[in-house]
């Protein structure tokens, strides 16, 4: 009868007292190896309509998302991310890039401690128009939103440093939408008090939870 691999995996081997059935010999070690390797799928709606009773600790890479999944006994986890490339965001009228020589405002998804996390780094100069002067686009900064990956589950709220310029303040609220577009929250007009109304706002070091 078959024997089993001296890891303890469980991987069927054939034995030397074993009928003759190469196929049969072929198609066991395939079945035992297969699920501990890490499996490929489109997605993972495609995941799920081939493994339908996963076993903890099977891994599957999906390549619509770049992710690298575990199954930890109860639900696919990500763990891994794949391209960690910036992206560069569009911006709305009245904003540029590269605020007080910070860089272009760019954004990338990672995997920070097994959970997906969007990370933003850059600052943009703002253009203050009208009479009294207010922020361009009520503070939307994106001119197309995000991509769906890169959008969170809920609204999150960070805090960005801003320019000491034309602000009583030092920072400025961030809003990061469900929709994914991102907005600068809290500007005044120049006559309130107090006025904030700073010509640059930094994202470096902003990041939160999908």
């Amino acid at each position: 009868m078959p024997t089993t691999d001296s890891y303890g995996q469980g991987i069927p081997l054939a034995a030397l007292t074993d009928g003759p059935d190469i196929p049969k010999a072929i198609a066991d070690l395939a079945a035992g190896v297969i699920p501990r390797g890490v499996m490929r799928f489109a997605s993972a709606s495609a995941r799920g309509a081939t493994l339908t009773s996963p076993q903890a600790g099977m891994q599957a890479w999906l390549q619509d998302v770049q992710l690298l999944t575990l199954y930890d006994g109860t639900a696919w986890v990500a763990v891994a991310a794949g391209t960690q490339a910036w992206s560069t965001v569009s911006l709305a009228s009245g904003f540029s890039h590269n605020g007080n020589s910070n860089g272009t405002l760019q954004y990338r998804v990672v995997n920070l401690f097994g959970e997906q996390t969007l990370m933003l780094r850059g600052a943009v100069n703002i253009t203050y128009s009208g009479t009294p002067k207010v922020i361009p686009n009520d503070g939307f900064v994106t001119n197309t939103a995000l991509p769906a990956a890169a959008r969170p589950s809920s609204l999150r709220t960070v805090t960005g440093a801003c320019s000491t310029v034309s602000s009583d303040a030092l920072s400025v609220k961030i809003d990061i939408n469900t929709n994914g577009r991102i907005q600068i929250v809290g500007t005044t007009s120049p006559t309130a008090k107090p006025m904030i109304q700073p010509p640059w706002v930094s994202f470096n070091g902003c990041f939160c939870s999908l």
